[in-house]
This record gives structure tokens, C-alpha cells and sequence, in this order.
């Protein structure tokens, strides 16, 4: 599956529902250059480091793992470069940085 395929973004609208209400849902939104990114990516990501700092792992990891297309798409890692997410001495971040290196050299 690509990073923008309507199988991702749908795996990523479930995993951002964790941050919701029940019955809420959060849009998928179309940026300028047409590629379609799931609200709510952000937020979750906060919520999942958190988590991953308390100590879980596995699915948590999963999750933020499948967030990173959608943030670099969105611009975090301009804003917020790679190298400051590994090397701070927060673990969940480090972990999110690494993955989007990852990502990014695959």
C-alpha cells in the first residue's frame, strides 16, 4: 500500500479514533497537491508517545509507525527536523524520529 492509498488512510482513521468521543469521526482532508491525509494524525501521535513513554510497546509502536507518512506529507518534520526528534531524551519521540528516518532512506 502506498503512503497515500485509501487502504492507509482508512488504517489511520481507526487508529485516530482512540483520541475520540464515541460516534465521532474525524474528516480526511484533500491538500493543494490532491494527496488525501487523515485529520486527528497529530493528536494521536501525542496521545501514542505518551503511552509509549508509560511503557507500552507493540501496538503503540505500530501506530506511530503507520503515522509517519502522514506528518512528513504534512510538513512536522520541517518544522520539527528528524535529528531533534532522536536526539532529545524523550523515548516516544526519539522512537517516532527513528521510525521517519526509516521512512524516509527505505
Amino acid at each position: 500500500m502506498s503512503e497515500g492509498s485509501p487502504e492507509k488512510t482508512e488504517q489511520l482513521g481507526a487508529i485516530n479514533k482512540k483520541i475520540l468521543a464515541e460516534g465521532e469521526e474525524l474528516p480526511v482532508v484533500t491538500l493543494k497537491d490532491g494527496s488525501k491525509v487523515q485529520t486527528g494524525t497529530v493528536a494521536t501521535m501525542l496521545r501514542n508517545i505518551a503511552l509509549y513513554n508509560a511503557g507500552e510497546r507493540g501496538e503503540v509502536e505500530e501506530q506511530l509507525e503507520a503515522a509517519v507518512p502522514t506528518l512528513i506529507k504534512v510538513g512536522l518534520f520541517e518544522l520539527f527536523p528528524i535529528y531533534e526528534w532522536i536526539s532529545g531524551q524523550n523515548s516516544g519521540r526519539s522512537f517516532v524520529g527513528l521510525c521517519a528516518k526509516k521512512y524516509l532512506h527505505n
